[in-house]
């Protein structure tokens, strides 16, 4: 036998993998990140060049780059994310008026900008504008009659199917990951899963220019979402310029969840809403650190796009309102009423979408995504042209919905009769009975809502980029907007009731619409998305009614309370669930006693565990087990039989490990032996040179004992991000519990199919 003394001469050889070798510490696609290896690794990097910089000037500046690398690329994120998003809302705003005309002086102008350059224009009709002309102005030299209204009902349904097949042809043949919103697969992401490509530059590109055309379409469905995902693109470009993120999984999350910030950001104009939208809806790990980061991303964003103005208003959004009317007690019955209705309208609008999306997967609708598009948005068209509010972009209805009748106001909404003998100033003008135009209004208004109620089910979902953020809100401000001008015209016509008694004189502006409107859009989005805290922020950023806080957090609470008991899961959470994406929420809650040795692997009956010996087996055995297996590593053992444990060794590594030593060391053959000891094993003197592959073996792996609660398990899984957790009694290996076999058992105790875990 020859001792390790007499293998010195070989040293250098064996111990090749004491140098970092290409691909060590890379993830496969499709599998979850180990995130306490990940920190471990950042805090090994973070020593070795704070140590480094005490050496020269050089690697002093070196490592204060290092320092500011996160700031810069917050910078760059910002930067790209705002101007993006600048420009994604210009172009949608000119598509959007080409379905129903062009401008004659400038093709490029949308219908407002054409009228608003025009010097022949009076502010009656700042509508209409010779330089502005319909389809049939153009083509038939007709505005009104039969004629040309069928002319234009064509060519409006022409453009939407033009825009609508030319957005999903570019999705399916060049990035299909950039249909849906994205937040969902952005939360598994942000979990640690690893889903090559999401984020790729690609899907950036076909996003950004596919949502132009789907918002333009006239589809049901709105730009917010998907800005998070093309936000979040930006986010994974700029991060893989700096080898501390681009080498670090768990730190390029970091940078993801500020990215998520500034995309919500620059869709609302809200850039606290949007740090807080991250915290409380997209992000699992947050650290006071990306919350500064986050807040500095979501600032430079807000910044680039308030610069580019797209709404040309001075002002980050389009729905900027001012009342000049307070709220009332006696209002709160109301507004927690259309609480109520967003609870009610969220739980049917998941159900309905979780069983239409379930039914596209299962049949035949699935395979024929083209059709399907097609099909929804030519309905759309046809239903929506008739209707002046579903006719004309979302964001402009919502727009509509939540402005005050001032005195200057043309729109139907606002079609009341005023008293000949008023002089009152401008912003204050006192409660009116309604004119036929709100009549009217009303009913094409309860029309629209049953439409986009319906529509806004089938479009969420299909394999084109779509956001929910804009038909929830919209839903809730048609919803809103006729309450509030219900009670505005009880309020007129019965100001001697009790409840109107002490708010409410004859003469008075008591009640403001447009605030129902709100609160309504508030409540719709809450009972969807299940939010509270960042909704309510980026209710009164994007609207600056600040001072309506109250109407809104009351709104908000109700309809969360009134979702939550029908099913605790937010749209995003069930369509995670949907696809299998193995999501550990923080917010489910496990309260089964069942125990660690329940769960784990192996089961009575099955197969033992599959391990590796520290010092027994050969390079063949090792690549025969891996061949035999599609388990993510293996645990190390002393041997078979003692089966004390040594650590965990992962399969991509030992691949790589067996592959590079192959390449790069002499005498490496298949019955070398491999081992795991500091010093190598005894071996006769003719024996092949031993592998070393103690740098790739975790000597610290998470154990828990077999009598472990699994209430404590799941804990662990989901506040350190565990991948794999082993089982142990007195120091000896019983088993291992996976994410998955943990998210199989809560399903199985939920009693869901635990087959349904899976990445589909």
């Amino acid at each position: 036998m020859v001792n390790a003394g007499d293998m010195n001469g070989s040293g250098n050889l064996m111990d090749f993998l004491d140098e970092p070798f290409p691909d060590v510490g890379t993830y496969e696609d499709f599998h979850t990140i180990d995130w306490l290896r990940e920190k471990s690794r950042d805090t090994d990097r973070h020593r070795k060049i704070t140590s480094k910089s005490k050496e020269s000037i050089w690697e002093f500046i070196k490592s204060l780059l290092d320092a500011w690398s996160g700031w810069v690329v917050m910078l760059l994120i910002g930067l790209l994310a705002g101007t993006l998003a600048g420009v994604i809302d210009l172009a949608v705003d000119w598509m959007t008026d080409l379905k129903e005309g062009v401008c004659l002086s400038a093709f490029w102008y949308s219908h407002e900008q054409c009228c608003w350059t025009s010097n022949e224009t009076t502010f009656d009709d700042r509508d209409k504008c010779p330089k502005w002309q319909k389809w049939s102005e153009l083509l038939v030299n007709q505005s009104e009659g039969a004629s040309a209204y069928i002319l234009n009902y064509f060519l409006y349904i022409m453009w939407a199917l033009s825009f609508a097949f030319l957005a999903v042809s570019l999705v399916r043949v060049f990035a299909p990951y950039a249909c849906g919103s994205g937040i969902p697969e952005i939360k598994t992401i942000l979990s640690g899963f690893i889903i090559r490509g999401y984020l790729g530059k690609w899907t950036l590109l076909i996003k950004t220019v596919t949502l132009v055309l789907v918002v333009s379409s006239g589809l049901s469905l709105g730009k917010e979402g998907p800005l998070v995902h093309v936000a979040c693109c930006c986010g994974n470009f700029f991060s893989s310029l700096f080898s501390k993120y681009s080498k670090n999984e768990g730190k390029r999350r970091e940078v993801l969840s500020a990215a998520a910030a500034a995309g919500v950001s620059v869709a609302f104009g809200a850039p606290i809403g949007g740090v807080l939208f991250s915290l409380e809806e997209v992000s699992y790990y947050f650290p006071l650190k990306t919350l500064w980061r986050s807040f500095f991303a979501a600032l430079v964003a807000a910044f680039t796009l308030r610069s580019i103005n797209p709404f040309g208003n001075s002002r980050l959004v389009l729905f900027y309102v001012e009342y000049h009317t307070p709220w009332y007690m006696a209002e709160l019955f109301p507004f927690i009423l259309l609480g109520v209705f967003g609870g009610l309208w969220g739980t049917l609008f998941i159900r309905c979408n979780i069983a239409w999306c379930r039914r596209r997967k299962t049949t035949r609708l699935g395979k024929y995504p083209v059709l399907e598009v097609i099909v929804v948005t030519a309905i759309t068209a046809i239903i929506a042209y008739p209707n002046p509010y579903t006719r004309r972009s979302t964001s402009e209805l919502i727009s509509e919905l939540f402005n005050d009748c001032g005195a200057l106001e043309s729109s139907q909404l606002c079609d009341y009769i005023n008293d000949p003998n008023m002089t009152r100033p401008v912003d204050d003008i006192p409660d009116r009975p309604a004119g036929f135009g709100v009549y009217t209004a009303m009913w094409q208004l309860a029309l629209a809502l049953i439409f986009k109620i319906i529509i806004t089910i089938f479009t969420f979902g299909m394999k084109i980029p779509s956001g929910l953020f804009i038909p929830s809100m919209a839903v809730g401000a048609m919803a809103g907007r006729m309450v509030g001008i219900g009670v505005e015209q009880l309020a007129y016509h019965h100001h001697d009731w009790i409840i109107f008694r002490n708010w409410c004189r004859p003469g008075a502006d008591c009640v403001t619409p447009g605030l129902y409107a709100m609160v309504g859009a508030a409540a719709c989005l809450g009972g969807v998305t299940r939010m509270t805290v960042s909704l309510v922020v980026i209710m009164f950023e994007l609207t600056g009614g600040l001072e309506y806080i109250v109407p809104l957090m009351a709104a908000a609470v109700t309809s969360k309370w009134v979702a939550d008991a029908f099913g605790k899961e937010g749209i995003y959470e069930a369509h995670i669930h949907l696809n299998g994406y193995p999501f550990l929420d923080a917010k489910d809650e496990f309260t089964h006693r069942t125990l660690a040795t329940d769960v784990m692997r192996p089961r009575r009956g099955e197969p033992p565990l599959s391990v590796l010996t520290q010092d027994s087996m050969t390079v063949e055995d090792v690549e025969t087990l891996i061949k035999e297996t599609d388990y993510n590593g293996f645990p190390v053992v002393v041997s078979k039989d003692s089966e004390r444990l040594i650590g965990f060794a992962q399969r991509r590594e030992l691949i790589l490990a067996i592959k590079n030593a192959r390449q790069r060391q002499d005498g490496v053959v298949s019955n070398s032996i491999m081992y795991f000891t500091e010093d190598p094993p005894e071996l006769p003197a003719n024996s092949p040179h031993p592998l070393k592959l103690r740098r790739i073996l975790n000597l610290s792996p998470f154990t828990v004992t077999d009598h472990t609660p699994m209430e404590t398990v799941v804990d662990i899984f989901r506040k350190l991000g565990l991948r794999q957790c082993l089982v142990t009694r007195s120091g000896r290996l019983l088993g291992i519990i996976t994410k998955k076999d943990v998210l199989r058992h809560m399903a199985q105790m939920a009693n869901q199919d635990p087959e349904s875990i899976m990445f589909n």
